[in-house]
C-alpha cells in the first residue's frame, strides 16, 4: 500500500518524499525506489526529537509509513511507536486496515485506535483486503458514525505480495520486476484511493533542517571505505549524510565483487547477509587480503554482518564453515537460527575512531535484530550494552587493535 502510494504520487507529478518509522534497513531501500528519492529513517526511540524534525524536513509531500501497529514500541511503555512519531511532528495518521472477513466490526476497530490517544490524530482511513463492491459498502456504511472519511478501499490481490526472508522482504536490488511491480502498485491505488483528498490533509512543514556546512575538503580529508552490495547493504542514510557535513569521502567497494579495499583512513563492514554469500566472500581473496593489509595501518569497524566478516570463521545454515577475515577471534553459525531482537544503548569500553566520527560522544543508542549465534568470541569487548528496559546485557562486540565490531546498529548518539 505505502509503494503504490509513494509511486501513485509520483506518477501525477508531485514531489514526494518518504520515511520509515523505526531502524528498517530494507523497506528504504523499496520507497527510494518507488519515488526516486532517499529514504530516512525516523526512530522515535533511537533519535532526539531534534534529530527526527531534521531528517523530516524538505520540500514536497512527506508520507512516512509505519511499523507494526500503531501504537507498537518498545516495552514497557511503546516508546518508539508510529504513534510517537505522530505526536513529535503533529502529522495526521491514515489508518490502513486489513478488512478482510470483517463487517460491523470495522466500526470498532477503528473507534478504538481514533479514541486511544487525544494527541493523535486519525484523519484517515483506507480499507485493504476488501472482498467485493458488496463488502465495501457494508464497512462504509459501519464507519459512517464516526465521521472519519474513508480514503479508498483496495482489493484483495495476492499478486502484490513480496517474497521474503529471515531479515524482511528480499531486497529491492535482488528484483528485477520491481519497477513493473511499483507501477502495478501505482495504478490500483490511483484508480481506489482519493489522492487528492489525503493531499488536502498534509499541511506545510515548519521543522529546522541540517543545511549542509560549507565544508573544505583540505580541512577534513578524512575517506571513509564503505562496503556496498548485496551482502552489506544495511547502512542509514542519515550517517551517512553526518558524515558527509564533516567533510567525509566516501568510497564505497564490493567484496562480493571481489574488490579491493581502497586506500581509505577508515573502513566500514556495515551489516546485511553475509551468512547468504558466506562462500562467495571466503572466496574473494583480494578482498580478504586487502582486508588484512588495511587492519595493519587502518581502522576498522563491522556492525552485525560485518562484525561476523571480521570474525575467523561463520558457519552457515547447512552447517558449511567458511572461513572469514581472521581480525576478531569470533566464530558465529547459523545451522541453529535463533533471533536476536531489540532496540540497545552502548557505552563504549574502548574508544575507536571511526564509531567516534558519527558521534562525537561514548553513548549510543543501537538496534539489534539477527539469527547468528556466537559460539565463540576472543578477546576485549568494545561496548557495555543494555536494553530498552535499561536491563544490562553485559558486554558486547570485540576490539583486537584497529579492528573492533558488534552485532548492534549505531542510530544515533545518546
Amino acid at each position: 500500500m505505502t509503494l503504490g502510494l509513494l509511486r501513485a504520487l509520483k506518477n501525477a507529478g508531485h514531489v514526494v518524499r518518504s520515511a520509515k518509522s523505526g531502524p528498517d534497513y530494507i523497506d528504504p531501500q523499496f520507497h527510494a525506489a518507488a519515488t526516486g528519492r532517499p529514504c530516512v529513517n525516523l526512530d522515535a526511540w533511537a533519535m532526539t526529537n531534534a534529530r527526527i524534525k531534521s531528517l523530516a524536513s524538505g520540500y514536497g509531500d512527506l508520507i512516512i509509513e509505519g511499523a507494526m501497529g500503531l501504537f507498537d514500541g518498545a516495552p514497557p511503555n511503546g516508546k518508539g511507536s508510529t504513534a510517537d512519531l505522530a505526536r513529535i511532528l503533529d502529522l495526521p495518521v491514515i489508518l490502513l486496515v486489513d478488512a478482510k472477513a470483517m463487517s460491523q466490526s470495522v466500526a470498532a476497530l477503528v473507534a478504538g485506535f481514533a479514541g486511544f490517544d487525544a494527541r493523535v490524530r486519525v484523519a484517515g482511513v483506507i480499507l485493504n483486503r476488501v472482498g467485493s463492491d458488496r463488502h465495501a459498502l457494508m464497512l462504509k456504511t459501519a464507519l459512517a458514525p464516526l465521521n472519519i472519511p474513508v480514503l479508498g478501499t483496495i482489493a484483495r490481490r495476492d499478486d502484490l505480495s513480496r517474497p521474503s526472508r529471515h531479515l524482511g522482504l528480499v531486497q529491492a536490488g535482488e528484483m528485477p520486476d520491481l519497477d513493473a511491480f511499483l507501477d502495478r502498485a501505482a495504478d490500483i491505488v490511483a484508480r481506489n484511493v482519493d489522492l487528492t483528498a489525503l493531499r488536502a490533509l498534509m499541511a506545510p512543514s515548519n521543522w529546522p533542517a541540517d543545511r549542509p556546512a560549507n565544508v573544505d575538503p583540505a580541512q577534513n580529508p578524512m575517506r571513509i571505505a564503505i562496503a556496498q552490495d548485496a551482502a552489506f547493504s544495511f547502512t542509514y542514510p542519515h550517517m551517512l549524510a553526518d558524515w558527509a557535513r564533516s567533510g567525509v569521502t566516501i568510497l564505497s567497494f564490493s567484496p562480493l565483487a571481489d574488490d579491493p579495499v581502497p586506500d581509505a583512513d577508515r573502513v566500514f563492514l556495515p551489516g546485511g547477509y553475509p551468512e547468504l554469500y558466506a562462500r562467495q566472500i571466503a572466496s574473494a581473496k583480494t578482498f580478504m587480503q586487502s582486508l588484512k593489509n588495511a587492519a595493519q595501518t587502518t581502522d576498522i569497524y563491522g556492525e552485525c554482518g560485518g562484525y561476523m566478516t571480521l570474525g575467523e570463521t561463520l558457519i552457515d545454515g547447512d552447517g558449511t564453515a567458511h572461513k572469514m577475515a581472521g581480525l576478531l577471534g569470533l566464530t558465529t553459525s547459523f545451522k541453529e537460527p535463533k533471533l536476536h531482537l531489540g532496540y540497545r544503548t552502548l557505552q563504549q569500553r574502548v574508544p575507536h575512531s571511526l564509531i567516534a566520527t558519527a558521534s562525537a560522544t561514548n553513548g549510543f543508542s543501537a538496534h539489534e535484530f539477527h539469527y547468528a549465534t556466537t559460539l565463540d568470541a576472543q578477546g576485549s569487548a568494545l561496548f557495555d550494552a543494555s536494553d530498552a528496559q535499561g536491563t544490562s546485557l553485559g558486554p558486547i562486540g570485540l576490539i583486537d587493535g584497529r579492528v573492533a565490531g558488534s552485532f548492534a546498529h549505531i542510530i544515533d548518539r545518546v
